[in-house]
Formats: C-alpha cells, structure tokens, sequence
C-alpha cells in the first residue's frame, strides 16, 4: 500500500509540474503587452519598467517560467496589480470561503445521493424510482448559473425571503450567515445529489444482479445488510470517482455561482483578475485549481484501494 502511495504521488508530482508548464505557457501568450493589458496605457516608463521586471518578461521564456515556478514551490507569486498587494494574501482571504463552500456541499450531497440512488435501484420501476430518477435527470441538466439566477430572482427579489448578495462567517453573524449561505449552497449542493444519485442507482443495479447478491438473499441474510453490507461497498468505486471528480470541481468551478451572489471567493476572484488582466494572480488561481484536481485525484486513488483491496495488486 505505501509503494502504490508514492508511485500516485510521484506521478501527481510530474503531472504538476507539466499542468504548471501549460499554464504559464499559455497565459505568456495571450496577446498585448501584459503591463499594458494589467496597469493600462497611461503610466509612467519607470512603472512600466518596475512591473516589466516584476514579471521578468526581459528574460528568455524559459528561465522566467523556471523561476516562476521556484517562486511558487515557496509560496511567492509576486503582487496582484488589481488588489495592490501580495497574491497570497488575496488567496489567503478568498480560498477559505470557496472551501467552506465547496465542503458544505460535498458533505451534504454525498450522503443524500447515495441514500436515494439506492432507494431508487432497490424500488426499481416503482413510483419513487420514477420520481426520483426524473427530478436526478432534470437537476443534472440544470446548469449553476440558471439556478443561482433563478434563486436569487424567487427568493430574493420576488418572496424578499433572502439577501441577494454577501457572505459573512457563522461566527461574525451566525443569522445573516444562514441566510446568505442558502442559496448558493442549494446551487452547488442540487446538480452534485442528481449525479451521485444518477450513478449509485446504476452502479446498485449492477451489483444487485450478481450471484453472491442472490446468494446472500437465500442464506437468509436481512435485506438491510444485503444492500448495504454486500451490494453497496462494490457498487462504490463508480460513486467514489464521481465523489473525487464533485469536489476538485467545485473548488474550481464555482465561479458563477460565486460571481452571481458577489460572494468573495477565489471563483469571483478568478473571474476579476482575467477582466483585470492580472497575470500574477490569473496563475496562481489556475496552479491551485490544478494542484487542488491533482491531490483529490490522489486521495480519490487510495480510497479506492481501501474499499477494494484488489486495486492494490
């Protein structure tokens, strides 16, 4: 089990360091002058120069990409020309809030999908089974951004229930907290319970038809531990990828829904920085994006090998 660890570490290791080659790559060639595109064109020549030399454009491609990615194995990716201050501090102050998110969601959406997915598989063609599966289907093709603007028009604007717009930590404003978390919440919760519900229901009808399932039925064996004890645990693995790639999406890609609720995380972040033309604070969003996909690709791989020990071989 430590061997196949590092081996997936290793191979995260090389495939970050080509993800980090790619990004710098192709934010080096977008077109323009960078200073230009970042400060706009009335400054002075010497700031022009102070920030030319910032981003070491007067050095050959690929010694300012060498030292760009030194500088961010140390945690240094110069200063944000649209926050005026360091890029880790911007991130310092925005990533905890698209965390707090993103886990909120994930945790409440795995338990709730997989407890319909199986209700759904066990009752196949009943009632609930068609209810669940059409609402899973509709909700999967509901995209963030329709839901995130038709929230805030019914509960915000029409039924004035809710704040259109914020965030506030639980321990500033436990109230205001709530009520500003509901909405984008149920926006990155409802499209994540559609999918895990969509995959446990096919991964359990799956495993429900195979011969030790119905061998487990005739020795007697209680339905509950049937489903749950003997069909579910092999009808993981699918659901566990879905699991892993639900949460590296949702640490990147809840830009819209953060942009849409002016809640400010590194999605709303993201977003101003490529309108800013930011290039210090574009790349270190997309790295972290990267680095967040790769390590959850990683954990995602050793869960595995926990739920099924044959994956270690």
């Amino acid at each position: 089990m430590g061997r196949y660890i590092l081996k997936r570490l290793g191979q995260t290791l090389l495939v970050l360091v080509i993800l980090s080659f790619i990004i710098f790559l192709l934010i080096s060639f977008l077109p323009g002058d960078p200073v230009y595109a970042m400060l706009g064109g009335e400054i002075s020549q010497e700031t022009y120069m102070r920030w030319y030399q910032e981003l070491n454009l007067d050095k050959p491609l690929l010694l300012r990409y060498v030292l760009w990615l030194l500088d961010a194995v140390r945690g240094q990716f110069g200063t944000s020309a649209s926050f005026h201050m360091a890029v880790t501090d911007v991130l310092a102050e925005r990533v905890p809030v698209t965390i707090y998110f993103s886990l909120l969601s994930f945790f409440i959406s795995i338990p709730i999908g997989i407890v319909f997915g199986i209700i759904s598989a066990v009752y196949r063609g009943k009632k609930i089974d068609t209810i669940v599966t059409l609402a899973a289907n509709i909700f999967c093709c509901l995209p963030q951004f329709f839901l995130s603007v038709l929230f805030l028009y019914l509960f915000a604007m029409k039924m004035k229930l809710l704040p259109s717009y914020g965030f506030v930590w639980p321990w500033d404003n436990f109230s205001q907290s709530i009520k500003q978390t509901i909405m984008p919440l149920l926006c990155l919760t409802l499209g994540g319970v559609a999918s895990i519900t969509r995959q446990t229901r096919s991964s359990m009808l799956e495993v429900i038809r195979q011969d030790y399932v119905r061998t487990a039925r005739s020795k007697g064996l209680e339905e509950k531990k049937v489903i749950f004890v003997h069909s579910l645990k092999n009808a993981m693995i699918p659901v566990i990828t879905l699991m892993g790639l639900r949460l590296g999406g949702l640490i990147g890609g809840s830009m819209f829904v953060e942009s849409v609720f002016n809640i400010p995380g590194m999605g709303m972040t993201l977003v101003n920085a490529i309108t800013a033309q930011d290039i210090p604070l574009i790349q270190a969003c997309v790295l972290l994006i990267a680095v967040v996909a790769s390590v959850v690709n990683v954990i995602t791989d050793i869960v595995y090998a926990a739920v099924d020990p044959r994956i270690r071989l």
